[in-house]
């Protein structure tokens, strides 16, 4: 299927925006975020970090599952996801790829995640609800709560995501994560 009709991340945020009759000012007081950041993110001269898109999108009162999936052909109970329809929720070297049927009832999240060496989920990641989340291959560096944990290939983490989280790649080899989380609207 075409995507060519989409709007790049930063354009839809600019939208959104003006869809609530924001001005960039007033999102960059209410996100925390500076004006220029948000001008060079609206401008897609840079792609947000998942932290920052997280704030944008808290001010704009939605998940980061619902600003991308919006972007996907509405489909409703599907059972198997190719690996082309997965959707990338990732930037700067991290790559969240959200496995979605389109079903806007579902309760569960599930991500693919892929960290490049020297890579990190930026800034401190906080939303209501719980993840577990296993190592395939690689190792990361989870920070909870100001408490910093090593895992490698094989080890698991389960994490009240309530409580502000960072994973880190400061290794010199990709680290390859799979997690679930609830809500399944991050």
């Amino acid at each position: 299927m075409s995507r060519g009709h989409e709007l790049a991340p930063g354009s839809r945020l600019a939208s959104i925006r003006r869809q609530l009759g924001l001005s960039q000012r007033r999102v960059a007081e209410l996100s925390g975020l500076t004006h220029g950041a948000i001008c060079t993110i609206e401008q897609d001269k840079v792609s947000p970090a998942v932290s920052s898109l997280q704030k944008l999108l808290k001010v704009y009162d939605m998940s980061l599952s619902a600003f991308f999936a919006e972007q996907q052909p509405a489909v409703r109970n599907k059972v198997v996801i190719n690996e082309s329809e997965l959707v990338e929720i990732g930037s700067r070297g991290v790559s969240f790829k959200l496995v979605h049927n389109g079903n806007p009832r579902r309760t569960l999240g599930f991500l693919i995640e892929c960290y490049a060496p020297g890579t990190s989920t930026g800034g401190h990641i906080k939303h209501t609800g719980e993840e577990v989340g296993t190592v395939l291959e690689g190792d990361i560096e989870l920070t909870v709560d100001g408490e910093c944990y090593q895992l490698s290939a094989g080890q698991s983490y389960v994490i009240d995501t309530g409580l502000p989280h960072t994973f880190t790649n400061s290794s010199s080899r990709e680290c390859r994560i799979i997690s679930a989380h609830t809500p399944a609207n991050l």
